[in-house]
């Protein structure tokens, strides 16, 4: 299994992800396209007095998807950006409930990178999925 976590790119990617910080959000690359990102939904993730807004679940999927496409690239010098993000949302999260989202790789091209990902809560309850189109591009582009 190659191991990813020291790759610059991604060691970059956590320092400078601030936004996933705030949400709560933390991954682990398990292979080349294939991620697992968690998330504890907290009183601040809530729209309704039990419920997480629509929009935590929408930003874990795009991390999801956006960390796995990052993974298949990352050693060509490369990163990515979501061009596309559908969304199926299945099941309310709520709060307290320990989310666990993976991606999974469904082809990568010279340029596009096409990818799945799933929401289940602690009970294994399919709460959301997607389907994304990512443009892979070099990583000066980005700041790198």
């Amino acid at each position: 299994m190659l191991d990813l976590s020291s790759n610059p790119l991604i060691v970059s990617y956590v320092k400078q992800n601030n936004f996933g910080r705030l949400l709560g959000m933390d991954f682990t690359i398990m292979s080349p396209g294939i991620v697992e990102y968690k998330l504890n939904i907290n009183q601040f993730h809530l729209a309704t007095p039990i419920a997480a807004h629509g929009g935590v679940l929408s930003s874990l999927l795009d991390a999801t998807v956006g960390v796995g496409a990052l993974s298949t690239v990352c050693e060509e010098g490369k990163v990515v950006s979501t061009v596309e993000l559908s969304i199926t949302y299945l099941a309310p999260a709520f709060l307290n409930d320990h989310l666990v989202a993976s991606s999974e790789l469904v082809k990568k091209g010279h340029r596009l990178i096409f990818m799945e990902a799933k929401i289940e809560n602690q009970n294994g309850i399919l709460l959301a999925k997607a389907k994304a189109i990512l443009n892979s591009y070099p990583k000066e582009k980005a700041g790198y």
